[in-house]
């Protein structure tokens, strides 16, 4: 795929910028190719374990291709068991290591979505941009091509984590035990990567390695713990308060990130695509980034370690939601209390506890916060692009704990899985960091 890329530079000549070492490495060239990463997740609807999956091995390659070129970052190859060192950079051979992660990014991202010819696109546009700034032709060539030979390297590598043979696995079975979840309205759709626990993590040992402490004991008495946790979730929405209850519903709707919510109208149905989880976390990177003013390496550093905490923590995830198998909310609701009642937001379908969110919002706010810090305040537009107002928190645990609760209000998790869910994902982020970043971010050694 170099040839497009070949014509592209031949056409920028040779007016050499002696400037361009510096003005190639804008982090916001690495933000952008994040950027169309998202925006592909989101067009070819990827679920949340996947898009996590997708963000982990694209930012790794970048950040390992970058990393080559600089003798204080350190390879995560030292760190995580299973990667062994990507390629050495060509003898003799000028290149430019900020142009590399960028190809290594693309080229690593665009093998692991369907839409190829959106990042082939973006490709031609961005490496367009670069070359008229002046970079010397063969530098720009030589970059790519090595950039790639990363990629090549990382996906050699992520095609042993048992993704594929899960691909094979069997699906959820369904029983007649009521204290087992469902599958729910509208579409009653299978349970989404039951499998998933035995896809390889980075810095886990076990995918129950951090096991949460089980959810309540099922019951269909009154009075009894269960019906009390259900009855908070039903009286969730019901405060006469009407700021408070305007606030619940907004923090609902802003952290619902539901990559596929569909709608149905009498005979007809249409879907609304939205980011992952993940995905609004990655976001969440950008903003804390470019806040902090965060060159290039401290922008590709943040972007790996917080989509690997990710990766690791939906493994974590999911290894608890098809143990312990939990019926939704709203099934057991409809059954016992009210045959008529709908959560604020669309059930997703897979098990209950624990809730994803919370525990991968918790995971990505831990890293983050050791890269920026404590009581980072920010402003949070993810959700602006969905037609939804901006947030604004006084740190990253905040928000974490923010998207944690949401679930509550949104009407799909019990206070357990909310809880216990922002332990395990303490836990998991902490774990990664003490692996792979044990000396403090770059972003701290100024």
């Amino acid at each position: 795929m170099l040839l497009p890329v070949l014509l592209l530079i031949a056409g920028c000549g040779e007016d050499i910028n002696p400037n361009y070492p510096e003005e190639v490495a804008q982090p916001e060239f690495y933000h952008r190719s994040v950027k169309k990463l998202t925006d592909v997740i989101v067009h070819d609807i990827f679920s949340p374990p996947q898009a996590g999956r997708i963000y982990a091995y694209s930012s790794i390659a970048g950040y390992e291709a970058l990393a080559a070129g600089n003798a204080d970052l350190p390879s995560f190859a030292g760190g995580i068991d299973h990667m062994k060192e990507v390629p050495a950079p060509p003898q003799g051979r000028e290149i430019s290591h900020h142009i590399a992660a960028v190809a290594a990014q693309l080229k690593t991202g665009k093998s692991l979505i369907f839409s190829e010819e959106k990042i082939e696109a973006f490709e031609e546009e961005i490496f367009r941009e670069i070359g008229e700034i002046g970079v010397p032709e063969d530098v720009l060539t030589a970059s790519i091509a090595y950039g790639r030979q990363v990629a090549d390297h990382v996906i050699a590598w992520y095609d042993g984590d048992m993704y594929k043979q899960t691909r094979t696995f069997p699906k959820y079975s369904i029983t007649d035990d009521p204290s087992k979840w469902q599958p729910t309205p509208p579409d009653y759709m299978d349970g989404i990567e039951p499998s998933w626990s035995k896809i390889r993590p980075f810095a886990l040992d076990r995918a129950d390695q951090f096991k949460p402490l089980p959810p309540t004991e099922y019951s269909e008495e009154k009075g009894s713990e269960w019906w009390k946790g259900v009855e908070e979730v039903y009286g969730a929405l019901k405060v006469e308060d009407e700021a408070e209850l305007a606030e619940r519903i907004a923090i609902a709707q802003f952290w619902d990130c539901n990559p596929y919510v569909s709608t149905h109208k009498g005979h007809m149905m249409f879907a609304t695509k939205k980011i992952s989880p993940g995905g609004h976390w990655v976001n969440i990177t950008a903003i804390a980034s470019r806040k902090a003013k965060a060159d290039f390496t401290q922008t590709a550093e943040a972007y790996a370690l917080v989509s690997m905490a990710m990766h690791d923590a939906f493994i974590s995830c999911w290894d608890e939601k098809y143990r312990s198998s939990l019926v939704r909310p709203e099934t057991f609701i409809n059954r016992h209390l009210d045959e008529e009642w709908l959560p604020l937001l669309q059930t997703p379908p897979f098990p209950e506890h624990t809730s994803g969110h919370s525990v991968v919002s918790r995971a990505c706010a831990i890293v983050l916060t050791d890269l920026y810090g404590d009581n980072f305040a920010f402003v949070d537009d993810s959700e602006v692009e969905y037609d939804l107002p901006e947030r604004s928190y006084t740190s990253f645990l905040a928000a974490s704990e923010e998207a944690a609760v949401s679930r509550l209000y949104g009407g799909i998790h019990y206070r357990p899985a909310i809880d216990y869910g922002v332990t395990q994902g303490e836990a998991v982020g902490r774990h990664l960091l003490s692996k792979l970043h044990p000396g403090g971010a770059i972003s701290k050694k100024k």
